[in-house]
């Protein structure tokens, strides 16, 4: 089959403005309550996109791990790529892509450092192993093998064999405070319908206004 042939249509309902939350995040509540209770995998993951010293965009999937008013939060190695890119340019977007639902969330924003505190409630919360391997893993640094990851984890596992994992000092949370939303819900025909929610500090509220698809 050539590629251009596959495609189907979304028929799965449509987006009205009056249906929308004035809130963006209300909005995304409700949908992310949706995305969970429908039991598709992996709900809270999302695409994030930063762009290097240099100008070349990358991405990577993240897990959310909060949200509330204030933004969205994910954790990190902070000698990643990621960290790397948003401590030079910490304008960032975030995808959501439900395509069991036909619905996709697209976020803009500045990514900024959540409180130590923050973290630390985070990372004890973390599985032992999840902690160890934070631990171990130089994250997007070149490593010869995945036996010496291993063989590192391992080292970490019997370095902290008695009693808690600490916090790396390398290892925390991002907290993306969002000035742009945007809601797409398939529709028949390719005629999706698009919702934008920027933040207008004139009047210091959330304007939402329909785009075309």
């Amino acid at each position: 089959m050539k590629l251009e042939d596959i495609r189907r249509e979304y028929l799965a309902g449509g987006l009205h403005r009056e249906s929308l939350s004035e809130d963006p995040f209300e909005q995304f509540k409700l949908w992310l309550d949706q995305a969970v209770a429908s039991g598709m995998a992996d709900p809270t993951a999302m695409t994030l996109a930063t762009v290097s010293p240099e100008g070349q965009p990358s991405q990577r999937i993240v897990l959310l791990k909060h949200f509330d008013s204030e933004g969205f939060v994910f954790y990190t190695n902070f000698g990643s790529r990621k960290a790397e890119d948003i401590a030079h340019n910490p304008r960032v977007s975030l995808h959501f892509p439900w395509h069991s639902m036909e619905r996709q969330v697209k976020i803009e924003g500045l990514a900024m450092r959540v409180p130590v505190a923050e973290s630390l409630q985070y990372f004890l919360s973390r599985p032992r192993d999840s902690q160890l391997a934070a631990w171990a893993s130089q994250q997007s640094r070149k490593i010869s093998s995945r036996q010496a990851l291993l063989m590192q984890y391992e080292r970490m596992k019997e370095k902290f064999a008695a009693g808690q994992v600490p916090l790396p000092d390398f290892w925390g949370g991002y907290r993306v405070v969002p000035s742009v939303f945007e809601f797409w819900q398939g529709g028949g025909s390719r005629l999706h319908d698009r919702f934008e929610y920027r933040f207008s500090t004139a009047s210091s509220s959330w304007e939402a206004n329909r785009l075309a698809p």
